[in-house]
């Protein structure tokens, strides 16, 4: 990190504290002639920069801008590439716009399907968010522009999100929650990270030392700089002492004054706030955007990208009998008054002006398909509207085959609040329902930005799962409900059968004030496979047109990671991209552990009858669980098992490995060591004959009931078994010699 000593020198104690408070919504504080102010705005799925009125919030009125697909679904793409390329595209974008830092990308867990803002978040998964996620900050920080990662960190509830505490163990925290903001921290270099508005174990993140010095910047390596989510400090001085750089948005006067009152006073040492006003000058200076305020740029070709993204992200949850893809010979009805007026982005931060909305209904004019159109239901209640249901009827009755278009109206989901529930409205549930008893080629195809239940699925022949497409979004659900494009993504979260089952149910939202993490490391498909139950569609779960089988499976394990070869062939009738995913099963470590965790994926491209050899490398951190007692990441030796497959509870293809790659270590030994945990030491069979016990011994190793009584006994137990006090301390001795 650069030192601007010689520029702090120059300035007033008052310039000081104005640089580490923001100028207003989305400026830093400019200091004249000395360091210019940079503008920030939102953007992970599409620049929102306000125009009008930049120095306050206004969440519709910004520039025109294309609004790419929502982290929801890009996420299921499983493809680095693809979010590399948004990144870029969105880098462009916030370039040609004088926009120096992006507020994104959001890559907190889907810890439960509840969360309102889980349309901004990538996966259940924190392997996966935090692959895609450093794709994404390169692809943005490779055009210029800085980002900001967010939200930093266990926000995962809406409900009272400025005070609520979000209370988690060390292990949970690090493996689950953390994870995958430290990877894009090692591998991407972002330029800030925002902190979040929650507690975390009664500390809010914007006074947690131990989060913003001790682990983000000491363990981590970080030199940026952390700014707040919008109004989440409370208290400045103590902010700036635990790390927190810059306060979004400033409080203007009251700002500067609460920073320089501290000094004064000595709450915060002039040494501690230049810590952070050298970090506020860095950044200014590396991403200063020297240029006029807008220039223009390719938003047609942007408006592609967004249309492919999309289009290779849909997940194919169900395809019964080949129902899809449609073909032009077909008399289609389609249903529902999403296709016209679809919910293809998020609300609240993440809103876009976009350049081109072109809606499912719109596209249909263009396509060679021979349909009617009803509304349906209507989206502003979910009460049925009898009418309208008694027309969609009609038409399903006359038609070949129909599409439904089903989702969640923009007022379940949202930043801001928590949902009351994961299923669709009643009168959508009611309309499928009643379609399937008049047609037997019915096709769900859905908008929402989270999982949803589906009582019907038995009764519809497909489902295709579009999430928060974009504006592309009538282009890219034609692309692939046709066949021009053959789906490819898979599940980045679990979709449960009801929300009972979800591991958080019990405690989510229960306290107003606090949000207790009592399932541990087990979220979405780490619960669902650890129970063996059944879920409605499994994490990793997508469907082709074509089909894919693996083969031929090599594991090499070296001295740092270890290599995966497989063989992928698409043994169907059409060209498409196929997943590989990679799971590793830790069956040595004794904690308490998940059945598997994702260790890599990989996406190909694959013609009708092709195969291709892939190559996947899983470094140790995959066979590493954290350990907070010695608080670092532990891995032990011992049989993992490595599964490839299409999804997480269809990873067949196995191999079993040994790995050796830690000094062999042997516990110390105490009188309360367990008798089964040295009873296969050959040093204690050793010990216990030279002290005359081998017949003592030979019970322990005959596997009688008896003896598996004793091995689960402390080794002080040993004298009901004849072994007197002083042999027990011979045998302490001679063991811990080894």
């Amino acid at each position: 990190m650069k030192d601007n000593s010689k520029i702090i020198s120059q300035l007033t104690l008052e310039e000081k504290a104005e640089l580490v408070s923001g100028k207003d919504f989305w400026y830093t504080a400019k200091i004249p002639g000395k360091l210019d102010s940079i503008m920030m705005t939102d953007g992970p799925s599409g620049l929102r920069k306000q125009i009008n009125d930049p120095a306050g919030l206004s969440l519709n009125n910004s520039v025109e801008a294309v609004c790419f697909p929502a982290s929801a679904l890009t996420a299921c793409s499983f493809d680095r590439c693809a979010l590399n390329q948004l990144g870029e595209n969105l880098g462009t974008a916030a370039k040609a716009e004088g926009v120096s830092i992006l507020l994104g990308p959001g890559i907190n867990l889907k810890r439960s399907p509840l969360a309102g803002r889980n349309f901004e978040y990538f996966s259940e998964d924190p392997y996966l968010a935090g692959e895609l996620a450093t794709e994404y900050v390169k692809g943005v920080q490779s055009e210029g522009v800085g980002v900001s990662v967010k939200h930093f960190a266990a926000n995962n509830r809406e409900n009272k999100r400025f005070t609520m505490s979000s209370n988690i163990d060390e292990r949970t925290l690090r493996e689950m929650y953390l994870s995958a903001f430290e990877k894009v921290v090692k591998k991407a270099h972002p330029a800030t990270l925002m902190c979040s508005y929650n507690k975390i174990n009664g500390i809010p993140s914007a006074q947690n030392k131990w989060l913003l010095s001790d682990v983000l910047r000491n363990q981590w390596g970080f030199h940026g700089l952390v700014m707040s989510d919008w109004g989440a400090v409370s208290d400045h001085a103590e902010s700036i002492k635990a790390g927190l750089d810059l306060e979004m948005p400033g409080k203007g006067k009251l700002s500067v004054d609460e920073v320089v009152d501290a000094v004064r006073n000595g709450t915060l040492s002039e040494e501690e706030l230049d810590v952070s006003v050298n970090r506020v000058i860095n950044m200014v200076s590396k991403f200063s955007l020297h240029r006029q305020d807008s220039v223009d740029y390719d938003l047609e070709k942007q408006h592609e990208f967004s249309r492919k993204l999309a289009a290779d992200s849909f997940v194919l949850l169900k395809n019964e009998n080949q129902i899809l893809p449609i073909n032009e010979t077909e008399k289609i009805a389609v249903v529902g008054q999403l296709a016209a007026n679809p919910r293809y982005q998020a609300s609240g931060s993440s809103h876009v002006n976009a350049y081109k909305l072109v809606t499912p209904l719109d596209r249909l004019e263009k396509e060679k398909i021979n349909y009617s159109y009803d509304e349906g239901y209507n989206l502003s209640s979910d009460n049925d509207d009898h009418d309208l249901l008694d027309s969609a009827l009609t038409a399903s009755k006359q038609a070949d085959k129909v599409i439904i278009f089903a989702g969640y109206p923009e007022s379940m989901e949202s930043e801001g609040y928590d949902k009351e529930g994961i299923n669709l409205p009643k009168n959508q549930t009611n309309l499928i329902n009643q379609i399937c008893e008049v047609n037997d080629n019915v096709i769900v195809v859905l908008q929402n930005g989270s999982a949803v239940t589906m009582p019907w699925i038995n009764k519809v022949g497909a489902v295709l799962e579009t999430y928060l497409t974009g504006e592309a979004v009538g282009e890219a659900t034609w692309d692939v409900l046709t066949g021009r494009v053959n789906p490819s993504g898979k599940l980045a979260e679990s979709f449960p059968l009801r929300i009972e089952d979800t591991p958080s149910y019990l405690t989510f939202n229960a306290n107003p004030e606090a949000e207790d993490y009592r399932e541990g490391v087990f979220v979405g498909y780490r619960y669902y496979e650890k129970k063996n139950m059944p879920v409605l569609f499994p994490f990793g779960h997508g469907l082709s047109y074509t089909s894919f089988e693996f083969g031929n499976m090599n594991v090499d394990v070296e001295s740092n990671n270890v290599n995966v070869d497989v063989d992928v062939t698409n043994t169907g009738d059409f060209p498409g991209k196929c997943v590989v995913e990679t799971y590793v099963s830790n069956m040595t470590s004794k904690i308490e552990k998940p059945k598997k965790i994702l260790a890599d994926f990989d996406k190909v491209y694959l013609n009708a009858g092709e195969t291709q050899r892939i190559h996947m490398v899983l470094e140790k951190r995959e066979f590493s669980w954290y350990n907070s007692e010695s608080g670092d990441w532990q891995l032990d030796n011992g049989q993992y098992i490595i599964s490839v497959g299409q999804s997480s509870s269809t990873a067949n293809l196995m191999s079993d490995i040994n790995l050796d790659w830690n000094k062999a270590k042997l516990d110390k030994v105490s009188d309360s060591t367990y008798i089964g945990d040295i009873v296969k030491r050959p040093e204690f069979k050793d010990e216990m004959i030279n002290l005359g016990l081998k017949d003592i011994y030979d019970g322990l190793v005959n596997g009688t009931p008896e003896s598996k009584m004793f091995s689960n006994m402390p080794l002080r137990a040993a004298t009901t078994m004849g072994v007197s006090p002083e042999d027990i301390q011979k045998i302490i001795s001679g063991l811990n010699k080894i």
